[in-house]
């Protein structure tokens, strides 16, 4: 149990206590809320599974019931049900393990609901929030949990991970670590444009040579995916960041923020580039 689990060493060496924990509240039916926080792709998912499964033991995971976002948000309904659902007793096992995946995506309303069965829980009921994002969570919905908290994972446990997969990045001119940065959330994305990234790399190598001519024609990577040019700006300012250009930073952050805006896509791309052509010369 808790093998497969990439790095979180800290965390694995808690687990026997919150296990042993556990079994603790089910003799005294003590209540027992939990928060799993740290950025996507540490493990968080991962470790809650096999939290449920030692907890439930032989009862082929029945007592177990898993609640995600229905598309861009965890509505108060969705938390409603739930609470349904908590209110049936167990049947295989003396607790029951309820998980709310990507619960910083709740709304305030759907928090203010749940806070209801925070406070009095059943004392069967194990509940597990996973959070990326600590700040859209309530204090009040904090303050009743124990906060278990996921470290990025170091590039030893993401080599050993690509290894495993057979993912052979071998270009040294991408920094897989980089852009992973502790997470194993953008795997797919280097898989899926590795070509992007190149070229992305080579759009910072022609603003080293001051080749100004290039700067469009490279640029067509950010024209060109518009549904992935978050992240790909997001790289870019990894670039940056690696050979010194902070001014050029605040240019990308700005690009960004227009895009989230729904500016004119074209036109944030043409706003980027030739701000950088006017900081560079």
């Amino acid at each position: 149990m808790f093998e497969d689990i990439l790095g979180n060493d800290d965390v694995k060496k808690y687990h026997p206590r919150i296990v042993d924990k556990e079994i603790k509240l089910i003799l005294k039916n003590m209540k027992a809320l939990y928060i799993f926080s740290g950025i996507k792709g540490v493990g968080k998912y991962s470790f809650a599974k096999d939290f449920a499964k030692c907890i439930l033991e032989d009862s082929m995971m029945q007592d177990y019931y898993e609640l995600g976002p229905d598309g861009k948000s965890i509505k108060v309904s969705q938390i409603r049900e739930l609470q349904n659902v908590i209110n049936i007793k167990p049947t295989f096992s003396k607790k029951s393990v309820y998980i709310i995946d990507d619960a910083d995506l709740m709304t305030i309303e759907a928090q203010n609901s749940l806070l209801k069965t925070l406070e009095e829980p059943p004392e069967y009921a194990v509940i597990i929030l996973i959070v990326h994002n600590e700040r859209s969570i309530l204090s009040t919905v904090k303050s009743r949990c124990v906060n278990i908290k996921f470290s990025k994972l170091s590039d030893k446990d993401i080599k050993k991970y690509l290894l495993k997969k057979d993912l052979n990045f071998e270009d040294k001119n991408i920094n897989v670590f980089k852009v992973l940065d502790g997470s194993l959330n953008n795997i797919d994305f280097i898989r899926d444009d590795y070509d992007e990234l190149l070229k992305l790399t080579v759009f910072v190598t022609n603003l080293k040579k001051n080749k100004v001519i290039n700067f469009f024609q490279d640029g067509s990577v950010f024209y060109d995916n518009h549904d992935k040019i978050i992240r790909l700006l997001e790289y870019l300012n990894i670039l940056l960041f690696e050979n010194s250009y902070f001014q050029l930073i605040e240019i990308v952050e700005k690009t960004k923020n227009k895009i989230l805006m729904n500016n004119n896509f074209e036109m944030c791309i043409d706003y980027m580039i030739l701000n950088f052509i006017e900081e560079l010369y």
